[in-house]
């Protein structure tokens, strides 16, 4: 009998599991993986995105608020979900910029905030891992602190003589970091709402990119999971304080959607199997030891 698959996301805050990757683990827990989304923090220096939802009742409850609408998103997905339990950092504004506040999540000590991560991965025994890369996808502080913790974490795990304490040791096979937005995935969406005859939220993101490397050629997975980018858009909207239901995530037609770029995308950086790449499947050369088991 073949040995349970256990997927395991790691996420800076509430609402990334939804915006990042929801779509490929909505796809896993169909498909009978049990999955299980760690988030750092609270996201309680979050901005409330959602005009709808910019009012002082709002503000002055927003950490039990944001714990309610991952609740709600978790129901959607069908996850598990566990939280590391640091402090939201903010993100950082003006020139020069602010210091981050005292004993947030992007302060901590690395191999110190890697240690309850460490425990979850003994707990849990993912065989894959997901996070973000060295960028944190985008440079918000606890996005990159979310890297460097999940890195210490993975390669910890599995070494009985680093945090001895924490349960039996447990190396994970696979990590991946998400590449949510690559160069030529942009464009395949503007060129389709064009060719759709409708305006493209994507065109002022597209003349920035001149200035910006594409992670594009980093890729090395694609998840098919267009089926579940319906079930991907109804977690995002459960974040209600984060979500506007009628801003810029939600202006491309569904159908066009999977038309144009029907997966989710990831770079493989360690692997203790075989998996030739490019991919199709987290699992690959995974699903092959878990059977030999």
């Amino acid at each position: 009998m073949a040995e349970q698959l256990r997927l395991m996301a790691v996420h800076a805050h509430p609402d990334d599991e939804s915006s990042k990757g929801a779509a490929t683990t909505a796809k896993y827990v169909a498909e009978g993986v049990d999955v299980l989304v760690v988030t750092c923090t609270g996201g309680e220096r979050g901005s409330v995105l959602n005009p709808k939802m910019d009012r002082p009742d709002v503000w002055a409850n927003i950490a039990d608020i944001r714990r309610a609408e991952m609740d709600a998103a978790r129901a959607i997905l069908g996850i598990e979900q566990a939280w590391l339990g640091f402090v939201d950092s903010g993100l950082p504004e003006g020139d020069p910029l602010p210091p981050l506040p005292d004993g947030c999540f992007a302060l901590q000590d690395v191999q110190v905030a890697a240690a309850p991560l460490v425990r979850l991965m003994r707990q849990f025994r993912p065989h894959v891992v997901t996070t973000y890369d060295e960028e944190g996808g985008y440079p918000h502080p606890d996005h990159i602190m979310t890297h460097k913790v999940t890195v210490a974490a993975f390669e910890a795990a599995g070494d009985p003589e680093r945090y001895p304490e924490l349960g039996e040791p447990w190396q994970p096979l696979k990590l991946y970091y998400d590449i949510g937005f690559s160069k030529g995935k942009i464009m395949a969406l503007h060129e389709g709402m064009l060719a759709a005859g409708l305006e493209s939220p994507y065109e002022e993101w597209l003349k920035r990119w001149e200035d910006r490397p594409d992670k594009g050629p980093r890729i090395t997975t694609r998840v098919e999971c267009a089926e579940y980018f319906p079930v991907r858009d109804d977690a995002l909207r459960a974040h209600a304080t984060q979500i506007d239901p009628d801003g810029f995530w939600f202006h491309v037609p569904m159908d066009l959607q999977r038309r144009a770029w029907p997966t989710e995308d990831y770079e493989l950086a360690r692997s203790l199997v075989d998996s030739p790449l490019p991919e199709s499947d987290l699992f690959a050369g995974v699903r092959e030891t878990c059977h030999a088991r």
